[in-house]
């Protein structure tokens, strides 16, 4: 089976693995994998991460974080840039997700950075997924 959006993948075993409720998920490294979890953990959606390193592309262990009450922290989790349609949007023009509830994760010049942290920066770019 051929992947076409590694990105959107992630977002899926991340989103699986809190509905089922599981500690940790595993998912194919890469270097944008890495970045977008760092974010998350910065956000405090994710306990934390780690890449282990193997014969072919490494792993990224994510440790998903629930509440008190067992449910995940990560109510919902979009992609928005797609590889058949691509999202770019200029700083001023970045939306708040849910009035500021959630975030988007965009992908600037500077690196990858929260849509709050884009606006602050004065710097655009693809919006890759929206995390309430």
């Amino acid at each position: 089976m051929a992947i076409s959006d590694p990105i959107a993948d992630m977002l899926t075993i991340i989103r699986n693995g809190g509905k089922a409720e599981f500690a940790k998920v595993d998912i194919p490294g890469s270097t944008i994998k890495v970045e977008l979890v760092r974010v998350l953990k910065e956000q405090g959606y994710i306990k934390d991460y780690k890449f282990l390193e193997d014969d072919k592309q490494g792993v990224l262990r994510v440790y998903l974080k629930y509440a008190s009450e067992g449910q995940p922290t990560i109510f919902g989790i979009d992609r928005v840039s797609k590889p058949s349609c691509r999202v770019y949007s200029k700083s001023k023009h970045i939306k708040p997700v849910l009035n500021g509830l959630g975030i988007s994760i965009v992908s600037t010049s500077k690196g990858l950075m929260t849509d709050k942290q884009a606006r602050e920066a004065n710097v655009g770019g693809e919006i890759l997924c929206n995390v309430w």
